[in-house]
């Protein structure tokens, strides 16, 4: 396909070359020597169609010059002969502007040529001076009907017009690349529109050459055939119109389900990442989890039941040589590992079913003093710690949660703080506060951000569950330093009466 586009083109300009040679001939034997006009005017523009057709640049520009030279000779005879003057100044400028190419809007890229609307008004003047002349055969025995030029003239310049167009196939009216609607379709039929004159005119001579009809009857027969010709071009423009109307809408609503589809598409993969990111959060909190537990196991849990496995070994193997007060150390102290290894396990337990939501919290009146004393006695530590809650303060919460609060918090305060813990309560308006104090050296800094995080710092679950028990009994806790030194946890809950 691209070989025989090649061809065509090539074969176009040899045309166009050939008509500007046959034009220049033409110029130079009809014009006089000392005369200047429409005649002399198709020398220079005959020569300038032959040099568009060659391929070097200074070539063509020689071209563009002849071609204006040629726009001037025939300007210079408009008050003689307007028609040829007119046809021939069309011609030089279309050749002096052939390569010029103009946006036919705004901001567009410039693809339609100058000389496409020229050499169609020369075209056009040379067409209505020879038409008259091919109705002459229909006047037998007249002169014949007058022209706006000489048809000899008019052949020259339509020939001119005719060779403008194939110098430039890939750009002029010829081109095929374009795509396909109206502007093609115009294209296609100039031809025709060209051609059907001259059939009109050549039928109604054979007509009346052949007395078939009359003079007027064969004109107005020419004539018909010409309306019909234009009609059937018209409607089959409207046609190629409404088909490309059709073509856009179809074009314009297949954009729209694109677009839909893609927007759809789009929210799919959206979902499906916000879904994948959630997902990875999951993941990555359930390997922090994992690994935090891990580490618990190793070193927290590890290190009562390695305690009790070597207290239980001593007492088997030594147990007659050991006195009665050392068998009941080491029982003691079984117990106490064993004890501790129990609360590990039960808080591993209530970590899982908070991590799971399992927790409810079944809220009623609690006595807080009543609570207190009683973690303080089974935690042995009446001794070590000063209560100040009043038999009327009771908090609305599950009982269950408010000892382990209590429990973990005194924990906390014995084995990180010093002596003397305090446990003290106050109501203010609806809620009631519980502080846990130890006069120890605090908490740092750096770790305040994470105090209530789990697995904080080697300081196992006990704050971490605290946090949760207390905000699932619509509570909350914090941390302040101690005066002058020391830490003091603070749950504040709602208050309630104590229930008779």
């Amino acid at each position: 396909m691209q070989i025989a586009a090649h061809d065509v083109g090539r074969l176009s300009r040899i045309l166009a070359g050939c008509a500007g040679g046959a034009v220049a001939l033409y110029g130079a034997f009809a014009a006089t020597p000392l005369a200047t006009g429409p005649a002399m005017a198709l020398v220079p523009a005959g020569l300038a169609l032959l040099c568009c057709v060659l391929p070097t640049r200074a070539v063509r520009r020689t071209a563009y010059g002849l071609g204006a030279a040629a726009a001037i000779l025939g300007a210079a005879r408009l008050g003689q002969e307007p028609a040829a003057a007119v046809a021939t100044m069309l011609a030089g400028l279309a050749l002096a502007l052939i390569d010029v190419r103009l946006p036919l809007r705004p901001g567009r890229p410039a693809r339609h040529r100058a000389a496409d609307p020229l050499l169609a008004g020369s075209a056009v003047i040379a067409l209505v001076a020879l038409v008259p002349r091919m109705f002459a055969p229909t006047f037998p025995g007249g002169p014949g009907p007058d022209g706006v030029m000489s048809p000899y003239t008019a052949g020259a310049v339509l020939t001119l017009a005719l060779g403008g167009i194939l110098a430039r196939p890939e750009a002029g009216p010829l081109r095929t690349g374009a795509r396909a609607g109206p502007a093609t379709m115009v294209r296609r039929f100039f031809p025709t529109l060209v051609a059907v004159p001259v059939i009109a005119a050549l039928t109604s001579a054979l007509l009346v050459r052949t007395g078939i009809s009359r003079p007027a009857a064969a004109i107005s027969t020419g004539t018909v055939l010409a309306v019909l010709a234009v009609l059937g071009f018209v409607g089959a423009l409207v046609r190629s119109l409404e088909a490309m109307d059709r073509r856009q809408r179809a074009l314009l609503a297949d954009r729209r389900r694109a677009e839909e589809q893609l927007g759809e598409h789009a929210a799919g993969l959206e979902r499906g990442n916000v879904a994948l990111r959630e997902a990875n959060t999951r993941l990555e909190a359930a390997l922090a989890f994992k690994n935090d537990l891990t580490s618990m196991l190793t070193h927290d849990v590890a290190q009562p039941i390695s305690s009790i496995a070597s207290l239980a070994e001593l007492l088997s193997e030594d147990w007659a040589d050991l006195p009665e007060d050392i068998r009941r150390e080491l029982a003691c102290k079984i117990d106490k590992n064993t004890r501790r290894l129990i609360k590990m396990m039960n808080d591993l337990q209530l970590l899982f079913e908070l991590d799971t939501g399992a927790v409810t919290a079944r809220r009623t009146p609690v006595p807080l003093r009543e609570v207190v004393q009683s973690v303080i006695a089974s935690a042995g530590a009446e001794d070590d710690v000063r209560v100040a809650v009043g038999d009327d303060l009771s908090a609305l919460a599950d009982r269950g949660h408010v000892g382990v609060v209590v429990r973990n918090l005194l924990a906390n305060a014995v084995a990180y703080g010093e002596a003397p813990v305090e446990i003290c309560a106050a109501r203010t308006h609806d809620t009631v506060t519980l502080i846990v104090s130890d006069h120890g050296p605090g908490i740092a800094d750096d770790l305040l951000p994470r105090l209530f995080d789990r697995f904080m710092g080697g300081a196992g679950l006990g704050l971490f569950i605290v946090r949760h028990l207390v905000e699932a009994n619509g509570g909350a806790v914090r941390y302040e330093p101690g005066t002058p030194r020391g830490a003091r946890l603070i749950v504040t809950l709602e208050a309630a009466s104590v229930s008779g």
